[in-house]
């Protein structure tokens, strides 16, 4: 068993300009180890596996809360819609991140070291044809953090549905469920 290239990546908490167009133009068709480490050069080496051995490649974006896992796959996706020249590129990864602020409302919630920390996983397919160019995405996410449902640590929060649903409280469509503040309603469940 064997593992592939490995990228520490950490997030700067500010923009840098290495990641736009002409820094994808740079390191496609790049061999790995000729050009600085970036998250291009990952994306570029599975792209030319894939491509040369016509064999599935996986990316694994690992990291602490907070450290640019999904930034990192945004970039990635966005530099394999560049360089497969594919007629979706002007949105590929807007579409395939479109559920975001769903699947973040259901999924994400403060910690002590993040305030919109992910308690799940996401699993992102990106499929591509013949040509090698982008014909699809699909996104599942995996392993909620269920326990965090009845109880959170000190310093930490609900996910943020939970208080979006008690600030949406007066709306006519939610007063069936007859929630109040937050406060009270997550006494209910401790």
């Amino acid at each position: 068993l064997a593992a592939g290239i490995i990228l520490v990546a950490i997030n700067p908490y500010k923009q840098l300009p290495i990641y736009g167009d002409a820094i994808i133009h740079a390191y496609s068709g790049q061999n790995m180890g000729d050009m600085d480490p970036h998250i291009f050069a990952v994306a570029e080496e599975a792209y030319k596996q894939m491509a040369r051995n016509n064999k599935n490649q996986s990316i694994i974006v690992s990291g602490e809360s907070g450290a640019g896992k999904t930034v990192s796959a945004r970039y990635t996706m966005r530099y394999f819609a560049t360089v497969s020249k594919s007629s979706s590129k002007a949105h590929v990864e807007d579409k395939v991140l479109a559920s975001n602020p769903i699947t973040e409302a259901v999924g994400n919630a403060k910690t002590t070291r993040n305030d919109n920390s992910s308690r799940f996983g996401k699993y992102t397919e990106i499929s591509f044809d013949q040509s090698y160019q982008i014909i699809g995405a699909n996104m599942r996410t995996y392993l909620l953090e269920k326990s965090r449902v009845v109880f959170q640590s000190e310093n930490e929060r609900n996910y943020h549905i939970f208080y979006q649903l008690c600030a949406s409280a007066k709306q006519p469509e939610y007063e069936h469920l007859k929630l109040g503040r937050s406060q009270e309603n997550n006494l209910l469940f401790t």
